[in-house]
């Protein structure tokens, strides 16, 4: 069995939504331990931390 090196992120349960659909384009998580918590691939840490953000983004809404 080959080692994984991974990151544990913490968030809440609307944003760990999201990041479960993403992974399904694209699989990055390792284990989905519970609601508040996963681990990810450390090798895609900055390309879901980038997705995210630009996904969060779509869905704020401004006065504007």
């Amino acid at each position: 069995m080959k080692a994984i090196k991974g990151i544990l992120l913490t968030c809440d349960p609307a944003v760990k939504q999201i990041l479960l659909a993403m992974d399904e384009k694209q699989k990055f998580i390792i284990d989905n331990l519970d609601d508040y918590h996963i681990v990810i691939k450390a090798d895609d840490e900055y390309r879901v931390r980038l997705e995210l953000e630009a996904e969060l983004e779509k869905n704020t809404w401004t006065l504007e």
